[in-house]
């Protein structure tokens, strides 16, 4: 380590990108990209004309971006209150708009965190960047686990940890809805319990896969102002290249936000990007019903696998492990199936004792079926 560098980011571990890459090169074209949870369509060649275009008469490269993404933000209000079952209406004034949704964690981070005045709680196996970033920071991070069968969150161990931690307390609690990589949604008795937490703990609920699960608790933020709900363009609205990640919340949080974000924070095509994909939403998510139907086909047509044990999913990835018993090394056996998967041309996500496999094209799921029968067919442990 560098003398000037701080002594404990020499046990971090960077986020790797395109985890089933070998290096950190592009992952060659003839791989079936299922282990990032993108969609797989790209967006249509009249919307690149047009953005295009933009780029071309519109944008100054020369001139800064919007700093203040009031468009942006008026138009992803006008999404939000779209929201099946909502009844309040969400204005600019609720919304902040990060350079993916990590600059929002990070930011939520800054804002509660930071300089010792709290820790963070996490119920893993969940997204990784939570506690990647709050690493980072010097914030401590306290990590739960979760029901081994259906990945509920132990609530009980969760409360348990709010309640003894202490110099510094849990300022935050995280949580995915839908999970990655579990693909669950959170349960009923999952959200009594963040309803009842105090209103000292600010609770995070990651929407990323909203247009998947259809389920929101945006409606709840007007009785929560210690709510925030984060979502993303880079699933369904098929801009990850672009990074642009929103939250909803309290005003007076937006606020408070607004203060700590990095000026100029988003280029002026990922914007003009965002407002397109609002603007044509109807024609680029008509994509998520086939997505939906082939995530069906993919889990009942493997759940017929009897190595294999899949739980519902919510979103547009599904979380397979191998049955326990089926194999004398379950480690050793899941490797090799993910490195085999490999081979065949299927790049899939290991995690946390399982696979995460993206929902694909439908000839990208057919080939995904073969493959994982194939790989089965000979996998002896």
């Amino acid at each position: 380590m560098l003398p000037f560098i701080r002594s404990d980011l020499a046990q971090f571990t960077a986020y790797k990108p395109h985890p089933s890459s070998d290096t950190a090169n592009s992952v060659p074209t003839q791989f079936d990209r299922l282990d990032t949870n993108e969609s797989p369509y790209d967006l249509p060649p009249e919307l690149k004309e047009k953005l295009a275009w933009t780029y071309q008469q519109v944008i100054e490269t020369n001139r800064y971006p919007d700093g203040g993404h009031e468009t942006l933000k008026d138009a992803i209000a006008e999404y939000v209150n779209e929201s099946p079952g909502l009844s309040l209406s969400n204005t600019a004034a609720n919304i902040s708009v990060g350079n993916g949704s990590d600059e929002l964690i990070r930011s939520l981070l800054i804002a509660t965190c930071l300089g010792g005045e709290g820790s963070i709680l996490i119920a893993n196996p969940t997204f990784s960047m939570y506690g990647i970033l709050a690493k980072t920071l010097g914030i401590p991070v306290i990590a739960v686990g979760r029901n081994e069968t259906n990945f509920e969150i132990d609530i009980s161990a969760a409360q348990f940890a709010i309640e003894q931690t202490q110099n510094p307390p849990i300022r935050v609690v995280f949580v995915v809805h839908p999970n990655s990589p579990t693909a669950n949604s959170l349960t009923a008795a999952e959200l009594a319990w963040l309803r009842s937490l105090s209103e000292d703990i600010l609770v995070v609920v990651d929407e990323a896969y909203f247009e998947f699960s259809q389920t929101t608790l945006v409606g709840e933020l007007a009785q929560r102002p210690n709510w925030v709900i984060l979502r993303t363009f880079s699933k369904a609205f098929r801009l990850a290249a672009l990074r642009v990640g929103y939250c909803v919340a309290h005003p007076e949080a937006i606020a408070i936000l607004e203060k700590v974000r990095l000026p100029y924070n988003l280029p002026s095509f990922s914007i003009a990007a965002a407002l397109f994909a609002l603007q044509n939403r109807t024609q680029l998510l008509d994509s998520i019903p086939q997505t939906l139907s082939e995530r069906a086909k993919l889990i009942e047509i493997l759940s017929q696998q009897p190595e294999l044990q899949i739980t519902p999913s919510a979103a547009n990835f599904i979380y397979l492990r191998l049955k326990p018993n089926a194999f004398n090394s379950q480690d050793a056996a899941l490797k090799t199936f993910h490195q085999k998967l490999r081979t065949l041309g299927t790049l899939v996500r290991q995690i946390s004792g399982g696979l995460r496999i993206t929902v694909g094209t439908i000839e990208e799921n057919a080939r995904t079926i073969n493959r994982v029968q194939a790989v089965l067919a000979n996998l002896e442990f």
